[in-house]
């Protein structure tokens, strides 16, 4: 099997060993065997996160991430109480609408989408608003980059007695997160990008006894009830309420011992050697970013089109997908910018391999080079 290089910001390049995983025996799903495994999966995703397994859980959900915005939202928030919603940026978006969708009485603190989330904002909204039980926001916003304080957020969270939620579907085992430190309640993400594994597996962890408290709370959904899923695992029989994606959680289990296998600290260093070529590489070909610097997080770079009558975006993703690399052919909202992402498993020598090729197609399409805005 040929080798892809996935720089879109997931799913992501996944290893053979991986690729493997999805080839396990088939198995009923109420087997003990694949009940181990389901069981261990859980712990073990808890662990990223430095959780503690008597307070911290994790639960599955069969589906892309937006299962888990779905279920978050619809299953914690208490009765005549409101969701805040920090919004910067296409993710958090998606949020405000699920809210919509279910009739959720909410709030949206809209911010800018080039910045990171300015925390004396959210500490002088929620001092104006004595009625949010549960506060919602991005970790790591895919769609332009920018790396949010969800610390510094959660404290103030907290300080007004709310839960907080953060959506970490790209930055879960690739930016160091501490459930127990960070002030966060409940995260969640997905299979396809941090472990490197396949998109249909999602999970959330959180609280224990936060998740017992909302059986209290209204009923909104029949498959993406978070207490129904967690009831299931924790007092019925330690397995999905509905049938899982088998074969995926097989491959999530070996995504997960490969990053064990890494370890958090190389991950992370891993991440940065990359992001620094890509920036220094960038600059060399004259490409301009999409946000500043000091809002940039480690793991998705948005590079602004350059100004070139030749420039073409889908006649350079082609080349470069001919090629064996994929480029995310979608613009940051309105801004007319690609992404480069570090979330699979690749290194920093397929990073080299990509901008020599990127240099080939501007030359081939005849951009100048360096580009010019």
């Amino acid at each position: 099997m040929k080798r892809k290089i996935l720089l879109n910001p997931g799913p992501t390049t996944t290893s053979i060993s991986v690729k493997k995983a999805l080839m396990s025996e088939d198995i009923c799903h109420r087997e003990k065997d694949f009940v181990k495994v389901i069981e261990k999966l859980r712990k073990d995703l808890v662990k990223i996160v430095h959780g503690h397994l008597d307070e911290d859980v994790c639960i599955l959900f069969s589906g892309s991430g937006t299962i888990n915005m779905d279920v978050t939202l619809n299953s914690l928030l208490e009765k005549d109480k409101k969701i805040l919603v920090i919004n910067n940026g296409a993710y958090s978006t998606r949020a405000v609408e699920i809210c919509q969708y279910y009739g959720l009485p909410y709030y949206e603190l809209k911010l800018p989408f080039d910045e990171k989330i300015d925390v004396n904002k959210v500490k002088e909204f929620l001092s104006k608003h004595d009625n949010i039980s549960l506060v919602y926001t991005t970790h790591h916003e895919t769609g332009s980059g920018v790396l949010n304080d969800v610390k510094a957020i959660g404290e103030v969270v907290h300080k007004h007695d709310a839960q907080f939620v953060i959506d970490a579907t790209s930055s879960f085992a690739l930016v160091p997160l501490n459930i127990q430190e960070d002030n966060i309640d409940f995260l969640f993400a997905s299979a396809q990008k941090g472990i490197a594994a396949m998109p249909g597996l999602s999970f959330i962890i959180g609280k224990r006894k936060l998740i017992e408290k909302s059986i209290d709370y209204p009923l909104r959904s029949y498959y993406t009830n978070l207490y129904r899923q967690y009831y299931s695992f924790e007092y019925a029989n330690k397995e999905m309420h509905f049938t899982p994606p088998t074969q995926l959680i097989y491959a999530a289990s070996q995504g997960v011992k490969e990053y064990f296998l890494e370890g958090e600290e190389n991950k992370i260093k891993r991440i940065k050697r990359m992001h620094e070529l890509v920036l220094e590489s960038l600059k060399e070909l004259g490409f301009k970013l999409y946000l500043k610097e000091e809002h940039l997080g480690p793991l998705v770079i948005s590079v602004l089109y350059p100004n070139d009558a030749n420039w073409n975006f889908m006649k350079i993703h082609d080349y470069l997908y001919d090629h064996g690399f994929t480029l995310f052919p979608r613009p940051v909202g309105d801004v007319k910018a690609f992404r480069i992402g570090l979330l699979g498993a690749i290194d920093e020598s397929d990073i080299k391999a990509f901008f020599t090729l990127l240099k080939k197609a501007l030359i081939t399409y005849n951009i100048k080079v360096p580009v010019s805005y």
